[in-house]
């Protein structure tokens, strides 16, 4: 690419550091010390490498770039605005305003051109991994000899505080490990954090010597102030070596430009102030008293971006439609995917389970998801080292290979942390469908991720197993008590917890229909019963609603009702048959998941959970705060507000109370209290 002059690269350099400057200064909040100091490396990949098209910003070849370190936000929007993406001059000066379109960290839902949601630090880092695996793997499926339709880069500008996060350490490892080449992080090593120099806390590490040891090629810049050129070919020889992923050190002045800001923690989290800003528009050349201003001829030198835009996405809609005359077949396929549709057919071979297949959760859910990598083959994922235990292989899919992307079973290793953030990395780049699993208690690790997948409503399914204190031996490190609560407490997580086989097979059917959200599976160690469906029991399929009535009262009018989920609702089908035998009709309903029960009507919500009905028990292996949404002031909630044991399962459920003759008195007893 051939490049603009000098002076006019330095203007416009200093457009994006005076339009950032001015953004954190009108809004009083935010942190101009990063766009100031990166400036230079950003404009350098923008300007001279990364291939985008700004007015189509889901052009599928599109190189992706991701700003982990998403507190400099504002570098991101000025690249955006002066390239030519839908985003106006309003709409930087409306920075981190109510309604605005430039929150205070980029949100991939909100903003066009943002590729994924950026904040907490580290998780950039595993996203931007993510991105490059699916590159590869979505390469090996579609490309053909002569048809080359997926191949771009991922890029991204990370920081010291990435540095610093473990999950940034775990997922950049994994990547090291799958050599992925086409993967380049620029490092804004500026030596600064919020509270002050990063010798406060990090003083001993060579981050470079960390990442050749992960396997990386390091490269390094000397001076990230002014040196585009050095910055340039660094990001050139990292894109001619395809063999593993690089990460370019860019040594950069945080707050480059400021008088008396610059180099300092002052820079980072607070604007300069008005006169500050004065002096470092001086500084750089700009006039002082001007604001949100940018040279004519930067502008147009930025928005050359857009020509050559539809330049490339043109040469690759040519190659595509190529592609579609030899491939007819495959190119459908890639449409298919990419617009996340599930292929025709897709649930047929999903197996169905008889009385005699008693097994546990996690077993069915193996068979339930294997019965769809089958017939989807966008499905993708793995585990932390455990899928003996989740029961997550997927059979005969190979090992996925970061150099070719051939295999489908991600193994991520005792990772988990890395584990969330790459597979909503994989979710941004679009065109898979992943998964992702462990032990329920280590869902604690991957919380950060989890909540970012619910914000973005990314259609990730989190596989959970060995869901409670019915694991056993393990004890209580490994036995789950407050998790299901927690995680339900987390808006647009769908948390589905079922009762049998069959169950978990609908369960699977309905989280690959989930489109803006992700799902939690959370499935049992320990085999469990599975229903006669029909005759007396609901079916399956019911558990789409949240809730259903699994087993009646005679008559259909319940003196109470026995609410329980997953394991749990054998137990209160027991228990409904000893209280029948004393006269008390006991209604059963499986609730597998509140928020799906939450999104029904309120006409069907009073059918399962009848108002006039006050007694109400509701059984689950696990804290019973939020209970009472369901049970009412006479209800009973049996669960575990205590820590676990370590002992076989079936004695610890009925040390800590989980029988049916517990159940069944306490059925009695609500019913007493609602009687008044």
């Amino acid at each position: 690419m051939e490049h603009a002059d000098q002076s006019l690269e330095l203007r416009s350099i200093n457009s994006i550091r005076t339009l950032a400057i001015d953004a954190v200064q009108k809004a009083n909040s935010g942190h101009p010390g990063l766009p100031l100091g990166a400036a230079p490396m950003a404009y350098a990949l923008w300007q001279r490498h990364l291939r985008h098209n700004p007015r189509n910003p889901h052009w599928p070849d599109r190189d992706r770039f991701v700003l982990s370190a998403g507190h400099g936000s504002m570098l991101l929007y000025c690249l955006l605005y002066l390239t030519g993406y839908d985003l106006t001059l309003d709409d930087l000066k409306a920075f981190r305003q109510w309604g605005s379109r430039t929150p205070g960290h980029p949100e991939m839902h909100l903003t066009p051109g943002v590729e994924a949601t950026t904040g907490p630090l580290g998780q950039g880092v595993g996203n931007a991994i993510g991105m490059a695996i699916a590159e590869r793997a979505l390469a090996h499926r579609f490309n053909r000899p002569g048809h080359v339709i997926v191949d771009h880069r991922t890029y991204a500008i990370v920081s010291d505080g990435d540095m610093m996060e473990g999950v940034a350490s775990e997922a950049s490892s994994l990547a090291g490990h799958l050599r992925l080449g086409k993967l380049i992080f620029l490092y804004d090593s500026n030596g600064v954090s919020l509270d002050g120099p990063t010798t406060l806390a990090f003083s001993r590490e060579d981050v470079g010597a960390r990442y050749a040891a992960y396997g990386w090629q390091v490269l390094h810049v000397d001076d990230g102030d002014t040196d585009v050129d050095a910055i340039d070919a660094a990001i050139t020889e990292a894109e001619n070596d395809t063999t593993r992923p690089s990460m370019i050190v860019v040594r950069t002045t945080i707050g480059y430009g400021s008088p008396h800001k610059h180099g300092t923690s002052e820079a980072h989290g607070s604007p300069l102030g008005v006169e500050e800003v004065k002096l470092t528009k001086q500084a750089l050349g700009f006039d002082p008293e001007k604001s949100f201003f940018v040279p004519d001829d930067a502008m147009a030198h930025f928005r050359e971006a857009v020509a050559r835009g539809a330049e490339a996405e043109t040469a690759w809609t040519r190659r595509f439609d190529a592609y579609a005359k030899a491939e007819p077949e495959l190119a459908a396929e890639f449409r298919r995917t990419l617009a996340g549709d599930l292929p025709e057919g897709w649930d047929r071979e999903l197996p169905r389970f008889d009385p005699a297949d008693a097994q546990a959760t996690r077993q069915a859910g193996g068979k339930a998801l294997n019965a769809l990598a089958k017939r989807v083959p966008e499905i993708i994922g793995g585990d932390a080292d455990l899928s003996v235990s989740t029961s997550t292989a997927l059979k005969d899919a190979g090992s996925f290979d970061g150099q070719t992307g051939a295999g489908r079973n991600l193994h991520f290793g005792v990772r988990e942390h890395a584990m969330g953030a790459i597979t909503n990395g994989i979710v941004y780049h679009r065109g898979l469908r992943p998964f992702a699993a462990t032990f329920f208690t280590f869902s604690d690790y991957m919380r950060p991720a989890v909540r970012l997948a619910a914000l973005n409503g990314l259609p990730v399914v989190f596989v959970w197993t060995h869901d409670s204190i019915g694991l056993g031996e393990d004890g209580p490190t490994h036995q789950p008590i407050e998790h299901l609560m927690s995680l339900r407490a987390m808006p647009n997580l769908a948390v589905v917890r079922p009762a049998d086989a069959n169950e978990t097979v609908e369960a699977w059917r309905w989280a690959l229909t989930q489109r803006t959200r992700p799902v939690a599976l959370v499935l049992s160690r320990q085999k469990l019963p599975v229903f006669e469906r029909g005759g007396g029991f609901g079916q399956a399929r019911e558990l789409m609603r949240g809730a259903y009535v699994l087993a009646d009262a005679p008559g259909g009018t319940p003196d109470v009702i026995l609410i329980a989920t997953g394991s749990e609702v054998a137990l209160a089908v027991t228990a409904r048959d000893e209280l029948a035998r004393s006269g008390v009709g006991a209604r059963v309903v499986s609730m597998p998941c509140w928020e799906a029960f939450l999104e029904q009507d309120d006409a069907y919500r009073d059918d399962v959970l009848p108002p006039a009905v006050a007694a109400r028990v509701s059984v689950e292996a696990g804290v019973t705060f939020g209970w009472e949404r369901w049970i009412g002031a006479h209800g009973i909630a049996i669960g575990v507000d205590r820590y676990g044991a370590s002992a076989p399962g079936e004695i610890v459920l009925r040390e800590y109370g989980f029988t049916a003759a517990h159940v069944a008195d306490a059925a009695r007893e609500s019913l007493a209290r609602a009687r008044g």
